[in-house]
């Protein structure tokens, strides 16, 4: 299997660049192309960063390309040259085996993922892992959540190929590439070893790590409501009946949440601070929605 790492680097990622590069030059697995997407910088100060040629296959955004955009047009030409691709972020630690891994876990499915370890700006462990509940697979947690992420997945080309392309305007374009794969009928599994170190600071796109501020959960809605619009927004023939009207069921509820959480400040200050009391662990987007407060947004009751 020829097997992409995938990459995007853009502006305000420099400071961890040589971190990460480490941590992919101590790889067990060497045999990938490195593929970098490049979102407002350019190959040669990354190359200067990083002390040299890095032999990398470099994907040059469109001025004015959206988050979106950056990764279409790098996976596009990946899945056209390679059959697999690993996708880490470069903001993130690899653990040695983590190509490796993700290289065994195509073998048998046609997305996989494993577990992170949380860390914080410095790259101190802060104790804490996302990935899967006990006994549940991948399918048990769709369409609600999500546990593929751009650095902790790894797709087969001819499965890629089929998500694609993605909307300019996606946000989580994580979720929509997997919520596809999940509504294709996809193959798919989940290491439970952490095999990367995801990395959290204020600029992550989904933060999984409590406590929550008001302000997060009006933000992160506003991202998940447009997430399932997009998810919505083109339904195809290959989709499979029953996983569309479940998607459709839970973009109901993400309604709802918004409806009679969100636009009501003081049944959001309620809600937030019970959230808290909990320790909601670290799955995305049940850590922000949780669904042991349910009753808040579907009984009205504070």
């Amino acid at each position: 299997m020829t097997v992409a790492v995938y990459t995007t680097v853009y502006p305000g990622v420099e400071a961890y660049l040589v971190d990460w590069y480490r941590s992919l030059r101590q790889q067990t697995d060497q045999d990938f192309q490195l593929w970098i997407g490049l979102d407002m910088l350019g190959s040669e100060s990354i190359q200067n960063k990083l002390g040299g040629d890095l032999n990398a296959q470099w994907a040059v955004a469109p001025s004015g390309a959206t988050i979106a955009q950056v990764r279409q047009q790098a996976l596009d030409r990946i899945v056209k040259t390679c059959s697999g691709v690993v996708l880490v972020d470069s903001d993130d630690l690899l653990h040695p085996t983590r190509v490796a891994a993700a290289r065994a876990g195509l073998e048998a499915s046609e997305l996989t993922g494993c577990a992170l370890c949380l860390i914080d700006q410095q790259g101190k462990d802060l104790g804490l892992t996302f990935g899967l509940p006990a006994q549940l697979g991948p399918d048990d947690v769709f369409p609600r959540n999500n546990v593929f992420g751009f650095s902790n997945s790894a797709f087969r080309s001819d499965l890629l190929r089929k998500c694609l392309p993605i909307p300019a305007s996606a946000v989580l374009v994580d979720w929509f590439l997997a919520t596809r794969a999940w509504l294709l009928g996809a193959r798919l599994s989940f290491d439970p070893v952490p095999r990367m170190d995801y990395r959290q600071h204020p600029t992550n796109t989904a933060r999984i790590r409590f406590p929550f501020s008001p302000d997060q959960v009006i933000s992160d809605t506003a991202l998940v409501r447009k997430h399932f619009q997009l998810s919505l927004a083109e339904p195809r023939r290959e989709f499979l009946a029953d996983r569309i009207a479940e998607l459709r069921s839970v973009a109901v509820a993400v309604e709802a949440f918004h409806r009679h959480i969100v636009l009501h400040p003081a049944q959001l200050d309620a809600y937030v601070q019970a959230l808290n009391e909990l320790h909601p662990a670290p799955l995305w987007w049940s850590s922000v929605a949780n669904p042991a407060l349910e009753y808040m947004w579907t009984l009205g009751k504070f």
